[in-house]
């Protein structure tokens, strides 16, 4: 019962610490597109001849659909709103290759503090989505109550998942040129959490 309390704690932290990174990823993509595109690149993006009207980005495509007919459902339909109601696997996936490709390949520019790519370490919109990817699996653990106080498939009490994730995001905080220890002010609690499990 205390690990299931822990563990309850942490996945509250966590999301916490989640959900803040989301929002400051998205809304930096949307500034970065905004200045390129305009207000509507999301509407743009998907009409005729817009850079996710193809084959390859369909999928982006039908979530911005998907969206703005929800929005249009209850006569909400603004940039902002639209920007609000997608999710972070949509934002993970303006890294993958087509959709960072259609967009003009400039999306790292969100990122001023990235390191340089050496030959051993690529730190390219590959790297970005992938390390998204990890991220976002943590977050849907989360929200399906799935226990993240343990190694992945095995019943051993291990928190190294959950502390290289937030280091993670710590570190795109930092590439991001913001301020974590400000944003996560009173939130991050993450460290101590995790020791207490470790501890028990």
């Amino acid at each position: 019962m205390t690990l299931y309390r822990k563990n309850l704690k942490l996945s509250q932290e966590m999301f916490t610490i989640i959900s803040c990174f989301e929002i400051a990823l998205r809304n930096a993509i949307d500034r970065h597109y905004v200045h390129s595109f305009g207000t509507n690149w999301l509407l743009d993006s998907i009409s005729n001849g817009g850079i996710f009207d193809n084959q390859n980005c369909r999928f982006t495509k039908s979530a911005i659909e998907d969206a703005r007919r929800k929005l249009q459902q209850h006569q909400h339909l603004t940039p902002n709103k639209l920007v609000a109601e997608l999710g972070f696997g949509f934002w993970r996936y303006l890294f993958a290759r087509h959709q960072y490709r259609v967009a003009g390949n400039t999306l790292l520019r969100i990122m001023p503090a990235k390191p340089r790519s050496t030959p051993t370490n690529q730190y390219n919109h590959t790297y970005v989505f992938r390390t998204l990817a990890q991220i976002n699996d943590l977050r849907n653990r989360i929200a399906h109550h799935e226990p993240i106080c343990f190694s992945q498939g095995h019943s051993i009490k291990d928190t190294r998942n959950v502390r290289v994730t937030y280091n993670q995001i710590i570190q795109l905080f930092q590439w991001m040129n913001i301020d974590a220890n400000s944003l996560l002010y009173g939130l991050d609690h993450i460290n101590r959490v995790c020791n207490d499990i470790d501890n028990i």
